[in-house]
């Protein structure tokens, strides 16, 4: 086990000093390969979910970046995270 955690130490130092877009490519990769049945989601959030997405793509529903909404949080509870 010692050897498997050293040579992900290896793996991790050699990725982190990888151009930004070929970090991006790999973590790209990396996310595509996980298969949907490794996330435990309940039926009803599935549901959810595809919603959403669907208002997204048919414009009846917009992204916010988190920045904007950190800034709103903060102005509207009057806190600094």
């Amino acid at each position: 086990m010692a050897e498997v955690a050293r040579s992900y130490e290896r793996l991790e130092e050699e990725v982190l000093h990888l151009p930004r877009t070929d970090r991006s490519k790999l973590a790209t990769r990396l996310l595509e390969s996980l298969d949907e049945e490794d996330f435990d989601v309940s039926p009803a959030w599935k549901e959810e979910l595809q919603r959403r997405v669907a208002d997204l793509d048919a414009g009846r529903a917009g992204l916010i970046r988190s920045d904007d909404l950190w800034k709103e949080i903060n102005q509207r509870f009057g806190t600094s995270l």
